[in-house]
């Protein structure tokens, strides 16, 4: 028997074996995310990649320039809009598109508001949730028969249920009880005339992948997701925004805190977090320590009940 080395007798440095460990896991979760986008233009006649701007629709953005190459990617970016998102991240999302040389369409809530289609129950009303409406107006001008999303499992409880192809009826209704099963990385993609699937590609991912992620590729994200200094107030254990559309309400205490987005949305019912983290890198560091889901901690239309999401999900939400 051949005598080692001493350098093969001595213990592996911990940071470098974690670092590969590390990156062994999102080259991991990269490929099948890959092996999912370019099943998408495989098996389907007209897709479409719902894109907000925001930091796991940007993951899901790198991974299809790496599936396909900048200016190649093979069905349209989709947006609908309320009309009452983050400026920082709509004009990103724009500037993105254009770098990439993709076909954006936007669509929008107010559209469907003047159609009548969605009628607000008063004017201060949320139009988050009645995404659901125009969405599924898109899917009908379009013919989109899939459409891809950057949901994640972590994210909530609904969200978990969901298969990575999840398919839709006619209505364009989730069926939880009737999903089809997948096993062995094969995905059922038979439709009926009207049906549709909405693909999660990162449906294995977390929010820490997502960080490490966009810290290991230099991905570049919309401001918010980063510390800076915003006027807020407490409520219901949340830090709201004070914005034209979120006014503080009598009695409450507006101050100014330094804050990052972990998640973003209509301005109307999403939230900041005490951060002081500027790059990737710390945002890693704070979500190992987080013990509150992104959702949980940032949206304040999933306060509802435990249920809210799932029954959004069955009326078309994404």
């Amino acid at each position: 028997m051949n005598a080692r080395t001493p350098s093969t007798l001595l213990p592996a440095d911990p940071a470098i074996s974690t670092a590969r460990l590390s990156n062994a896991h999102l080259d991991a979760l990269e490929e099948e995310t890959i092996f999912i986008l370019r099943e998408v233009a495989a098996a389907f006649e007209r897709p479409t990649l719902l894109f907000s701007g925001g930091k796991d629709s940007l993951v899901m953005l790198k991974c299809a320039e790496k599936a396909f190459g900048v200016g190649r990617i093979p069905y349209p970016l989709l947006m609908i809009d309320t009309g009452h998102n983050f400026h920082e991240v709509t004009d990103f999302r724009d500037l993105r598109a254009k770098e990439l040389g993709a076909e954006l369409i936007v669509r929008n809530v107010e559209d469907s508001m003047k159609r009548g289609t969605v009628r607000l129950a008063h004017p201060g009303e949320s139009r988050n949730v009645h995404q659901s409406v125009t969405l599924l107006e898109a899917i009908e001008e379009f013919r989109f028969d899939a459409l891809i999303g950057g949901a994640r499992r972590d994210e909530e409880k609904a969200r978990a249920k969901e298969r990575v192809f999840s398919h839709r009826d006619s209505f364009g209704q989730w069926q939880p009880k009737a999903q089809r099963p997948e096993l062995w990385t094969l995905f059922n993609t038979r439709l009926q005339p009207g049906e549709h699937f909405r693909v999660f590609p990162i449906s294995n991912w977390t929010e820490l992948d997502v960080w490490q992620y966009i810290e290991r590729e230099q991905i570049a994200l919309p401001s918010l997701y980063y510390a800076h200094q915003r006027r807020v107030v407490e409520r219901k254990g949340l830090l709201v925004p004070v914005t034209e559309l979120t006014p503080a309400r009598d009695g409450e205490e507006v101050v100014e805190k330094t804050v990052r987005f972990r998640t973003v949305g209509d301005i109307t019912c999403t939230c900041p977090v005490d951060s002081p983290a500027v790059t990737a890198a710390e945002i890693v560091i704070e979500t190992l320590a987080a013990d509150v889901s992104e959702r949980g901690a940032t949206r304040m239309d999933d306060k509802t009940s435990d249920a809210s999401m799932e029954k959004r999900k069955k009326d078309g939400y994404f």
